[in-house]
Formats: C-alpha cells, structure tokens, sequence
C-alpha cells in the first residue's frame, strides 16, 4: 500500500511516502508547502498520484488555519483520487517518537496543547520530575518546564518535530477524507459579526 502522510498543525510540516510501512522519502517544511512536498516526494521515486492508495493527515490541535490546511489538502486528493484518508492526532504522533515523552505543542496565547487533548498554561502543567517534554510548546516554554521538573531536549532535536511517518504508523481506520474531523480544543480567534 502506498501512502501519503502530512501533518501542517504547527509551524514545522512533514510529509512522508511508505509503502507498506517503509519511509521512502520525508521532507520538512512549512505548512503552505505541503503540497509541493507531497509531490516532490511522489517525483523522487518516480510515482503517480494515480498509484496512491491512502492518505494520513495529522487532525491538530495546533494552529487553527494550519491546520485547517492540510484537511483541505487530504479532502481534495482524497476526491481527485477517490482514495481512503485516516486522521491522526498530532499529539499522539509525537508522543509514539518515543516511549517516555510528554507531548506540548504551542497553543500560543501563552498556553499549550496536552495530552487529553486540553490546552493549559505551562505553569499549570502537573508533571514529574523528570518528565521529558517535547514539541513546539516545550521549546518555547522551556525555562518554565524546567522550572517545574521537567528536561526538554535541545531546540534542534528531531524529538520535537511531528514526523508524518509517526502519523502513518499510527493510522488505523481508513474512510472517505472529508469525514476526517479537526482537533481544534479551542474556539478559533475569528468570530462572526452579527449582520
């Protein structure tokens, strides 16, 4: 089976090809590129979108628009292609790099994305000593995980990326891509004026 992975929650995106499992090429970027991506990986071992079986796509919670962009993505290949999509969430994708991690994306507005899921503020978080945090949220509250007990590896460690292979691995129930729901956590900032 050959498969499509991305995840565009954060402000780090990754895509990956497999076949059956196995990672025939990765690439991280940013979210707007995704879809360059995904095709530059198809190029490189010289590939159809016609030979895509499935798609996985990282569901969030991370940044509202981001993440709002790759569902667009897996929704409109899934119909051009008429193939099946699964949703994984982003947390769970960085908390499989690794058996002893605690996940924590930014949620900005000085707060971040838990397990559960559920945003908190960083000093709010109940951790062990110990406890070894990783993403986007870890790096940019480090000082205050610290503080708290917590290691958080170097900024430059692959730990904090979420991988789309991770996001491949975990995928399990394939369906039709528009079905796939958000993880959200939080209203978005946009709001509707009344008319």
């Amino acid at each position: 089976m050959l498969v499509l992975a991305f995840d565009t929650a954060t402000d780090v995106a990754t895509s990956a090809l497999l076949r059956d499992g196995e990672v025939l090429g990765e690439r991280t970027s940013v979210p707007r590129t995704v879809l360059e991506d995904l095709d530059g990986l198809l190029r490189e071992v010289g590939a159809e979108p016609a030979q895509v079986d499935g798609l996985v796509v990282g569901t969030g919670p991370g940044s509202f628009t981001s993440t709002r962009i790759g569902l667009a993505i897996a929704r409109g290949l899934g119909l051009a292609l008429g193939i099946p999509a699964a949703g994984v969430s982003t947390l769970d994708a960085l908390a499989a790099a690794r058996a002893d991690v605690f996940p924590v994306i930014d949620a900005r507005r000085r707060e971040v994305f838990v397990a559960g899921p559920r945003v908190v503020e960083p000093d709010d978080l109940q951790l062990e000593p110990g406890t070894v945090c990783i993403g986007s949220g870890a790096v940019r509250y480090r000082s205050t995980l610290e503080r708290a007990g917590a290691r958080v590896p170097e900024a430059s460690d692959e730990l904090h990326v979420p991988h789309a292979r991770l996001h491949a691995a975990l995928a399990v129930e394939f369906g039709p891509a528009d079905v796939i729901q958000p993880i959200y956590v939080r209203a978005p900032d946009a709001k509707t004026m009344p008319a």
